[in-house]
């Protein structure tokens, strides 16, 4: 099956999106399928099946560009376009799948509106910007076949199927080697902007001088991160991912107070390498750290994160069997089953347009039925 990945988000940025779309792409490959992946030109060397799209930068997020527009003639004949953003490539793809009567997907990602804020620095201002997205959006992802995502917190008014991102469990496992051999450390890696909240950890890290804390990431709030950090906290650069699973295996405890997550995937990453994570009480961490992965802390509560971490480093937790039910197989698995159910529907004719062609309807009309087929498929293999 020839597969098309438009994506807002992809190298040489990193973030969850790039490090899905990378992974699932592999995956795919490995399994037989071609995947060729549309994205915002950077600084960045594309491969054969990877198609840049003219950027500018972007001025309300750094590190980010804004795609403009590539002509779709100029993309490889595809069989299923699944988009990953809303923005400019994401809106190409639903139009390559409607020039070509190709079958859709859409996964959610990202809820954006809640980053509108930090990039107008004004939450009064972002309000009424949030309100009129958010409608646009629904309509946008009512056109697509099917529209997954990692848990039930997508918060819009479509049918979704639960497709969870997927761990690379044989990549990230408990590691030999040990960063922190004398010392206790609390660990984050992420983005380090406003809704990640990473400032709590700095209120954590002073009222636990005992501990040393590291944060790895970069982002917009770098710089005052920096200037308010206390002695015991120290900032690194994004890793090399082959890093990864020593720092999540060297740490004793993952925090995060992120509250606009989806996922959290660096949060199950840190449980496949034996790592717990203390994070906030707000989706999806309600859903995803459970006791026997972690604790959860109330929000803007510094007590209550001390006590989730104190009873993370006491307790010895079955972290890495909590998230085999995020493993990357089973991702990919139902993401098959997803393409294999939707694209009869968009059928053509192989004898050179002679035969009959097949009606879009079924699953399309019927996504609750797509739904319920791709729930008993994660039963089946439970």
């Amino acid at each position: 099956m020839r597969i098309g990945f438009f994506t807002d988000s992809y190298f040489p940025e990193i973030d969850g999106v790039t490090y899905t779309i990378d992974l699932w792409r592999e995956r795919l490959e490995d399994a037989g399928h071609e995947v060729s992946v549309v994205y915002p030109d950077g600084d960045y060397d594309p491969d054969e099946r990877e198609y840049p799209v003219a950027s500018l930068p972007n001025p309300f997020y750094a590190g980010y560009n804004v795609p403009l527009f590539r002509r779709p003639s100029t993309l490889p004949e595809l069989d299923i376009v699944h988009c990953h953003g809303p923005a400019s490539v994401g809106l190409l793809g639903r139009y390559y799948a409607y020039k070509h009567d190709l079958p859709s997907i859409y996964t959610h990602h990202t809820p954006l509106e809640e980053y509108f804020h930090q990039s107008l620095g004004s939450r009064c201002a972002a309000w009424p910007l949030k309100k009129a997205y958010v409608p646009l959006e629904n309509a946008f992802l009512r056109s697509f076949d099917v529209v997954t995502a990692s848990t039930e917190r997508i918060d819009r008014d479509v049918d979704h199927v639960k497709l969870p991102v997927g761990i690379d469990m044989d990549f990230f496992q408990s590691a030999e080697e040990d960063w922190y051999p004398d010392r206790t450390v609390i660990g984050y890696s992420g983005r380090l902007s406003m809704e990640k909240n990473v400032s709590e950890l700095l209120r954590l890290a002073d009222r636990l001088p005992e501990y040393d804390f590291v944060i790895v990431g970069e982002g917009p709030f770098r710089e005052s991160l920096e200037r308010e950090a206390p002695g015991n906290v120290q900032l690194r650069s994004f890793l090399p991912r082959e890093q990864l699973p020593v720092f999540y295996s060297s740490i004793d405890v993952f925090v995060t107070a992120s509250t606009a997550d989806t996922l959290g995937l660096s949060t199950l990453e840190a449980n496949a390498c034996g790592t717990p994570v203390a994070a906030v009480d707000a989706p999806p961490f309600d859903r995803t750290i459970e006791p026997e992965n972690g604790e959860r802390f109330e929000p803007g509560d510094v007590t209550s994160m001390i006590d989730c971490v104190e009873r993370c480093l006491e307790s010895d937790k079955p972290t890495r069997a909590a998230v085999e039910r995020y493993s990357a197989d089973r991702t990919i698995d139902l993401l098959e089953s997803l393409y294999s159910s939707i694209a009869p529907s968009h059928s053509r004719s192989t004898d050179g347009g002679s035969g009959p062609v097949v009606e879009r309807e079924t699953l399309f009309d019927h996504p609750a039925s797509l739904a319920r087929r791709v729930r008993d498929l994660r039963e089946n293999a439970d």
